[in-house]
């Protein structure tokens, strides 16, 4: 691997391959080609290179600084509250050579919490207001038994006043509800408008939140992004405190517009991403910049440490929840139509939040590769995985990071990277230096006598002066010989410099090609006859060395096109593809019979089916099961769920399931999948229950019961004895019959009739 490469020398060398070192003894390898110096290094010290000349750096890891994980985020020390550790590392790579490195992550408890409401003050959205009106004491109080340094803060938004958003005629100025009959007055259309900062006076919220009355807009899309993005930049207007966890959110009953849609109105400048806020709190560059891109409004909200909840109606759960796989740190939640829900909303999402750790990398170099291994609470390493769900205040994750710099950046440049969980304020900062240089290039000579006084020694080798070629630059080029033929010559009978090339002074000069470099001591290799995927050379995913791909860390494969990554294979439940297939380059392949879904989360026929969704029934319809104490029934439970008085059966795609309660009564639900791949259960209000036994109808059907069995034994008792007698008196009248007969029989004839008679009858 390391001979057969183009390395004329020892930084050439050192890039072939993590294993291959360099000979930079001055007698070693006389005689022999060039490359024989690059090879592994306990084959160089074989073949008599002494180990003090043997250049053979690798990767190492040095931790500057790693303060201890903090346990608690309130009272004296919430300013120095450590969430990640280590903080600082320098790491010193050699290209190709992964190293890696430990992080760990705790949710400290009781840290506290920045929340800012941000309300859609559409018409559509007036009955929500009323509700929240005294929204400010009951989410403090709820709060309060989460952290004990809570703060809230309120904002409100329409849409871009401007036409086809909204209504521009004159008349609707000043109130763009004129002429609506069911509900004449409102307020003037705004873009953002930012209400009441952060404060842990509560009383506040509930008298701004009264002041507020509703607007409307033209079309059914709302300027909400604009307002989430002005809330997330605007840091000292809004009060997001550094030490806080900030949650923002969003109120909606309505899709929001995306970048684009500005230049309906002729808003062609992209959004900036700064804030815009003027002396009234309201939103300046409402009708001067295009709505901001999904990307745009991600990378203000992690630069901002903000965690986004959408709270947003049923019928516009499944686009948010499009959103929030496109926006990291986000979370979607289903808001009843009047808003009565709101405050278990905030709490379960606050939960669900503070129930998983993801990281997140910033400023990555292209020219590293990173993956991670998670170790949550099970201690089950899950490799291609970078967060943990499912935890407790105070559980501490850990994560391995692997790490490897796929070439030299130029000399000089200083890079560094980011690593930070998802809305926290804390990271961890790596300083990268690349070991791109042999430690024998500082003793360079140059026109040495050693190389024939017209080149430059280094690290054992002679560079030539252009026009010379040799070991020792003692050949001019255009010379050629038979002798010089033959060591150009892989192997007898094969072309010189494999057809590739020229034969120069006992060395192959190759020839240079359009598509790449070709190279070797017989020009036998090149880096372009690779395998390709779509016409990318060995996927854009590895380097081609000599007709195979070396893949970057992350992908295998013949022409690297196979991912290792399988984080896009966990479903919600953290099960690997659902526990019913494989992930295969980064795709689940479902093995079970029936099963599909991007994680093969989608299943009716398999025998697990109703079970799953069974758990999912008692926690959404009952508040029960296992899934009702843990704050993951909301996060594993997405599907629609349909309450019937009546359960009807006749749809064949559709999976009848059953199950026996805690009161032993029968809950019944059907499980089918919809065209637009949302899973539906149909299931019964109440389950169904059976009237309790009539405790005197059972005695009296025991007793009845034992005087029926009774009778009839005496019944049957009564047949059999009449029976046996009937049978045991004719057997005596035959035997009597026999008895009279054979006495007559016997009496003789000169008997007198007296005497007959008295011989007759005297039996009897």
């Amino acid at each position: 691997m390391c001979m057969s490469g183009s390395a004329t020398s020892c930084e050439e060398c050192l890039l072939i391959h993590p294993s291959c070192a360099w000979c930079a003894q001055e007698d070693f390898g006389r005689g022999r080609t060039l490359t024989s110096r690059c090879d592994f290094s306990q084959n160089l010290q074989k073949r008599g290179c002494d180990s003090r000349f043997i250049e053979d750096p690798h990767s190492s890891i040095s931790v500057l600084t790693n303060m201890p994980l903090s346990s608690k985020g309130s009272g004296s020390t919430q300013y120095d509250v450590i969430q990640i550790s280590p903080q600082n590392i320098s790491l010193s790579l050699r290209p190709g050579d992964q190293t890696w490195f430990g992080v760990q992550v705790r949710q400290v408890e009781d840290y506290p919490v920045d929340l800012y409401y941000l309300m859609d003050l559409s018409l559509s959205m007036k009955d929500d207001l009323d509700t929240i009106r005294n929204l400010g004491t009951k989410l403090a109080l709820e709060m309060g038994k989460l952290t004990s340094n809570f703060r809230l803060g309120f904002g409100s938004f329409v849409d871009k006043n401007m036409s086809p958003f909204s209504y521009t005629a004159p008349k609707y100025q000043e109130n763009p509800c004129s002429g609506y009959k069911l509900f004449p007055n409102c307020v003037p259309t705004f873009g953002f408008r930012h209400i009441l900062s952060l404060t842990d006076k509560v009383d506040r919220f509930n008298e701004e939140v009264q002041k507020q009355m509703v607007s409307r807009n033209r079309d059914a899309p709302e300027g909400g992004f604009d307002a989430i993005l002005q809330a997330a930049v605007c840091k000292e207007e809004i009060g997001w405190r550094k030490e806080a966890y900030h949650l923002l959110v969003f109120a909606t009953d309505d899709v929001p517009h995306l970048a684009l849609d500005g230049r309906l109105g002729g808003l062609v400048q992209p959004h900036d991403g700064r804030c815009h806020l003027n002396d009234q709190n309201e939103y300046s560059a409402s009708t001067k910049m295009d709505y901001p891109s999904l990307a745009l409004l991600g990378e203000k909200l992690a630069e901002n440490n903000i965690f986004l909840i959408f709270a947003v109606t049923k019928r516009l759960y499944v686009i948010y929840k499009n959103f929030t796989a496109l926006i990291p740190g986000t979370t979607v939640e289903i808001l009843d139509q009047d808003s009565k829900n709101v405050i278990q909303l905030i709490i379960t999402a606050y939960n669900n939040i503070r129930s998983k750790v993801e990281l997140s990398v910033w400023d990555h170099p292209e020219d590293i590769s990173l993956s991670f291994t998670a170790t949550c609470q099970d201690g089950k390493p899950l490799p291609g995985l970078r967060k943990c769900a499912d935890l407790k205040i105070g559980d501490t994750v850990s994560f391995n990071v692997s790490v490897e710099a796929r070439g030299c950046p130029p000399r000089g440049t200083d890079q560094r990277f980011t690593i930070k969980p998802v809305g926290f304020k804390d990271r961890l900062e790596v300083l990268v230096d690349y070991q791109c240089d042999c430690g024998c290039s500082r003793t360079a000579q140059t026109n040495s006598s050693i190389c024939s006084s017209i080149g430059t020694y280094n690290c054992g080798t002679c560079h030539c002066e252009p026009g010379y070629l040799g070991a020792r630059c003692e050949c001019q080029e255009g010379e050629a010989s038979s002798m010089y033929l033959s060591a150009c010559r892989e192997a007898e009978g094969k072309q010189i410099c494999s057809g590739r090339g020229e034969c120069s002074c006992n060395q192959c000069l190759c020839y240079e090609s359009e598509f790449g470099k070709i190279y070797g001591s017989f020009c036998e290799c090149d880096d372009f006859s690779c395998a390709r995927h779509k016409g990318i050379l060995c996927s854009g995913h590895g380097e081609c060395h000599c007709g195979e791909c070396k893949c970057h860390a992350g992908y295998i494969g013949d022409n690297c096109n196979c991912s290792t990554e399988t984080s896009s294979c966990i479903s919600d439940d953290g099960k690997m593809c659902s526990g019913r297939g494989n992930c295969v380059c980064g795709r689940c392949q479902c093995t079970e019979p029936g099963a599909f879904g991007d994680t093969c989360e989608k299943c009716p026929t398999c025998p697990d089916a109703c079970g799953t969704k069974r758990e999912c029934i008692e926690c959404r319809l009952f508040n029960s099961g296992r899934l009702a104490d843990n704050q993951t029934c909301q996060r594993l439970c997405k599907d629609e769920i349909i309450t019937v008085e009546t359960l009807r059966t006749e749809d064949p795609s559709a999976v009848l399931c059953l199950y026996k309660t805690d009161h032993d009564c029968v809950m019944k639900f059907t499980y089918s999948e919809h065209a637009s791949g949302q899973s539906i259960l149909t299931a019964l209000k109440e389950p169904e229950c059976g009237g309790g036994p009539d405790a005197l109808m059972v005695l009296l059907a025991v007793v009845g019961s034992i005087l029926l069995v009774g009778v009839v034994l005496l019944a049957v008792w009564k047949l059999v004895i009449t029976i046996h007698d009937r049978r045991e008196f004719s057997r005596f009248q035959n035997a009597r019959s026999r008895a009279r007969y054979e006495m007559v029989s016997t009496i003789p004839i000169t008997t007198s009739p007296m005497r007959l008679f008295s011989a007759f009858f005297s039996p009897l």
